[in-house]
């Protein structure tokens, strides 16, 4: 068994998401200690953007590539590799700007890969035999009934995505991680902390028997 574990913040030390996604692996490895795990740090080494250089390498036969088109296309090459490699894709998405860090949207555009991560024939996705699991945080409070409800556009907009690819990611959320250092937020900590349990619970369940489940 493998693990493909990518973190995406760039908070380092101070990111829940990283913090949520060390337990998640951790988990992992407790419930398969013969595994491997690959780990890829999109904070730490973003992918670059496609770009007029770049990003026809896609659209452009393999014999007529330029050196920044080749040079991109093999990238997107081993960004699949490392999925495909994988039986799980554990990935940390924090909420930036009410939307997915620009990292995130660079590897999910250098996956859409065609013949590798999709047949462009018949469109069918070619990573979907694995488990996605998207581990989420948000520094506020965006469900039903809150003043921006409905205004994190990174859970919405993975699967789209990537549906391409066949991925399917299942979400476990932390929210209001702001609220122990906002001062402004302190009345929110109560519900933070319910929030984190909850995810950690959930996370903590993920690889265990159902009859081992908390």
């Amino acid at each position: 068994m493998h693990l493909l574990h990518i973190d995406s913040s760039i908070r380092g030390d101070w990111s829940v998401s990283r913090q949520l996604t060390a337990r998640a692996a951790a988990v992992w490895r407790a419930a398969h200690p013969d595994g491997t795990v690959t780990y890829r740090d999109l904070g730490a080494e973003p992918p670059p953007h496609l770009n007029s250089d770049s990003g026809l390498a896609r659209m452009t036969p393999p014999d007529q590539h330029t050196p920044a088109q080749r040079e991109s296309w093999e990238l997107s090459e081993r960004l699949v590799h490392e999925v495909k490699q994988a039986d799980v894709v554990l990935l940390g998405l924090p909420l930036y700007n009410y939307g997915a860090p620009s990292s995130v949207k660079s590897w999910v555009d250098h996956l859409i890969l065609p013949g590798l991560a999709y047949d462009p024939a018949t469109s069918q996705g070619l990573l979907g035999d694995r488990e996605f699991v998207v581990v989420a945080s948000r520094g506020g409070g965006y469900g039903e009934g809150t003043p921006r409800n409905g205004w994190d556009h990174a859970e919405p907009w993975l699967p789209h995505g990537l549906s391409m690819t066949g991925l399917e990611p299942r979400f476990i959320s932390a929210e209001l991680t702001l609220a122990p250092t906002v001062p402004a937020m302190a009345e929110l900590i109560p519900l933070h902390e319910t929030s984190l349990a909850a995810a950690e619970k959930e996370i903590d369940n993920l690889w265990l028997p159902a009859s081992a489940q908390r």
